[in-house]
């Protein structure tokens, strides 16, 4: 089979190669699916550059979601209920861009026969972290403001889509003003522009001087300290990115008065911590509101594997509009 594969840590464009490698065999409880697409997320680009959570096992297939069709079992109850059918997978550590992976089968999401095949290949990255960081976290209530940063990105695009379904308000940052003239085309309630106006002056502006509750970002460095600022007493914010690659700064009594805190956020490791009942739910809740429209991702440019170089080039591009996918097969 064809697959992806990088042997050191570096730029995407230079790393990655399209090899011909042995398709793999599922083991017990696993199952070998046939994949259909795959997308390019932000944290697989900093994942092949070595700076995403763990260092990966070299050498390593990239892609941490996706969806294509189980044609084989390694045995066992849950492996047989998925056999044949279109699944969104969750792939971190063994890859998804490749003709075949392999996927423990509790990790092969069964997706609905409707679901176009681009909206089941990003089932779970992003519509999860949307909907487990304002609902389960930090437990947004209607009418309270949201303050996030690369409001632009498909996530938060998908956020301000889930403010207007769950009637939270969304504070949206974006470095160009006619980025923010979209957002607020799209649903969005307020757009601070942090290319020429401050964030926490505009953010207080908007509040009446209380600050906003709740904020999330994705950027890191200045725009994340700024974002700080903006918080109200007994303000909470999450940080889930780093595309900045620079430090956080904050003056310690910044947090001490009226009780503001930063915590970090990582998927991964808030799914490994739940339990079977809270991830079905939040399956069965992503499957609702993709149906519904509100957690469907915007798609831009699609590539095949052969064309992995223009494709990492094109996920990097600062300002893309859409997510880049890779078609891997077409049924």
């Amino acid at each position: 089979m064809k697959a992806i594969v990088f042997d050191r840590c570096g730029d995407p464009e230079e790393v990655l190669q399209v090899r011909d490698v042995p398709a793999p065999e599922p083991g017990p409880g696993q199952v070998r699916v046939r994949m259909l697409a795959s997308p390019i997320n932000p944290s697989d680009l900093l994942y092949i550059r070595g700076i995403y959570g763990k260092p990966p096992p070299l050498p390593a297939t990239p892609g941490f979601e996706g969806v294509g069709v189980v044609e084989a079992s390694g045995g066992g109850l849950l492996a047989r209920r998925v056999m044949g059918k279109r699944v969104a997978v969750l792939t971190r550590g063994i890859g998804s861009w490749q003709e075949y992976t392999v996927v423990p089968a509790r990790q092969a999401i069964p997706v609905p026969a409707d679901l176009p095949v681009e909206q089941a290949a990003t089932f779970f990255v992003n519509p999860a972290s949307a909907l487990v960081m304002t609902q389960n976290v930090l437990r947004v209530p209607r009418g309270a403001w949201l303050l996030q940063t690369a409001a632009g990105s498909a996530l938060g695009r998908m956020i301000i889509r889930l403010g207007k379904h769950n009637g939270f308000r969304t504070m949206n940052v974006v470095r160009r003003r006619e980025q923010g003239e979209e957002l607020l085309r799209l649903g969005g309630d307020a757009v601070i522009c942090s290319g020429d106006e401050s964030i926490p002056g505009r953010a207080l502006a908007l509040t009446s001087g209380a600050g906003v509750p709740f904020a999330i970002d994705a950027v890191g460095g200045k725009t994340a300290s700024d974002a700080v600022l903006a918080l109200g007493a007994n303000g909470r914010m999450l940080v889930y990115g780093t595309l900045s690659m620079e430090p956080m700064s904050i003056d310690p009594r910044v947090l001490m008065v009226n009780h503001k805190t930063v915590e970090g956020f990582w998927l991964s490791e808030w799914a490994a911590r739940q339990n079977v009942v809270t991830m079905l739910l939040l399956i069965r809740r992503i499957r609702q509101l993709l149906q519904a429209g509100v957690l469907t991702s915007d798609i831009g440019a699609t590539f095949g594997l052969d064309q992995i170089k223009e494709a990492v080039k094109q996920a990097a591009l600062p300002g893309r509009q859409g997510k880049v996918l890779l078609k891997i097969a077409s049924t």
